[in-house]
């Protein structure tokens, strides 16, 4: 068995990101940009009202020249329009603003009797509520670095500026393979000996989490040649591979020896940690396989400490993972030599280990907002010990 810290670093040295490809932007939410983004025009390309309002010359204004309203600017008008002194406009937000108009005010202060225009603003100045070209990105501008994250807002502002596809770090396709001839899909009554099955349910909830929707899940039974094939098939149609049980030491655990014969090269098998020590990590050229053990509560424990540090890198996600340091709220004592990942709940002031801890039971880890990490060396907590924290709030 390794230590946590050599899995984790293990991990690390043998993921590489994927090559870039150009996907429409509607399809790159949560992606990381594989290229600089420079704007192509100005946005806005003319002027344009801020307000619902008014638009006329400031400088009849300040002469307290009588100003009259001659006509209406909509958005989206490509009417040319030239106001003269003492003269003014109806516009609306978004409208290109007439030549001759230098400032606009809001509708809400000014009042209009007989088209004739009476400004109520003390504070009002030259050139307010008018957008210049290129206040939004000039032609030329950097509009978004390479590395950036493709967040909502990002899609929006590269929208806005006429952007339609992107260059991105793809998300990796996974393959999820579920072994257990005891296992039942949800929703069909349970015959004697069976469980339902959760992990792959779990599984794709929490990749989908991340932005990765390209999941297929399978199911292998506990069989060395069925799972070898099925594995085959995986390494043949995904970058990832999420195995779930199979990889202990039972005469129908096949996930080593299966992995073996498809050509995956072993870097580690085993950890000294709890739960989770069963966990498997090899590689097949650039394709990743993880065996996660088959309780529910290790799968997760495994997938927050090892699988997500993988998919970030394969895609140039920053790194999410946050480890803070709190007091335990309670003592604890650790059975064992090994890591031990808690379920737990912190707040800012203290970090409580929740019941449930055993590795099949979900229900703890259903409300818990972090894992507590036990080190390996220390058996015995007392409360108020400062302890590692890693939040698991994606």
């Amino acid at each position: 068995m390794i230590t946590v810290s050599e899995a984790k670093n293990i991990i690390a040295n043998n993921v590489t990101a994927l090559q870039p490809v150009t996907v429409s932007l509607t399809d790159a939410v949560g992606s990381i940009l594989a290229e600089d983004i420079y704007a192509t025009l100005n946005i806005p390309a003319f002027r344009q009202s801020a307000m619902d309002g008014y638009g006329f010359c400031f400088d009849d204004h300040v002469a307290k020249k009588e100003i009259i309203i001659n006509g209406e600017v909509p958005a989206g008008s490509d009417a040319t329009m030239i106001i003269q002194s003492q003269q003014a406009v109806r516009i609306f937000t978004g409208a290109p603003v007439p030549e001759g108009v230098d400032t606009v005010i809001m509708q809400e202060k000014v009042s209009v009797q007989d088209k004739q225009l009476f400004i109520q603003d003390a504070q009002l100045i030259k050139g307010q509520n008018i957008r210049a070209i290129g206040s939004e990105i000039a032609l030329g501008e950097l509009a978004l670095e390479k590395e950036s994250v493709l967040s909502p807002a990002a899609i929006g502002f590269l929208a806005g500026i006429g952007i339609t596809t992107v260059r991105v770090y793809p998300k990796p396709t996974i393959t999820i393979i579920v072994t257990g001839n005891e296992l039942q899909e949800p929703g069909v009554a349970l015959k004697a000996g069976q469980v339902y099955e959760s992990n792959s349910v779990m599984l794709t909830a929490i990749l989908q989490q991340l932005h990765i929707n390209n999941i297929t899940v399978v199911k292998a039974a506990d069989d060395l040649v069925t799972l070898q094939s099925v594995l085959e098939t995986a390494l043949q149609n995904s970058d990832v591979v999420l195995l779930t049980g199979g990889v202990s030491v039972g005469d129908y655990d096949f996930v080593v020896e299966g992995a073996a014969r498809s050509g995956v090269t072993q870097l580690f098998h085993k950890i000294k940690q709890k739960p989770g020590k069963p966990l498997f990590f090899g590689r097949k050229e650039n394709k990743l396989v993880f065996g996660l053990p088959g309780n529910p509560s290790s799968v997760l424990t495994c997938f927050y400490e090892y699988v997500i540090g993988a998919l970030e890198k394969i895609s140039r996600q920053k790194n999410s993972s946050k480890i803070i340091y709190l007091p335990l709220a309670k003592d604890y004592n650790k059975k064992g030599i090994f890591t031990n990942f808690l379920k737990g709940i912190y707040t800012d002031k203290d970090v409580l280990p929740l019941d449930a801890q055993d590795s099949f039971r979900l229900s703890s880890f259903a409300t818990a907002n972090c894992l507590i990490c036990l080190s390996e060396e220390e058996k015995t907590y007392v409360a108020g010990e400062m302890v590692a924290v890693h939040l698991i709030n994606i």
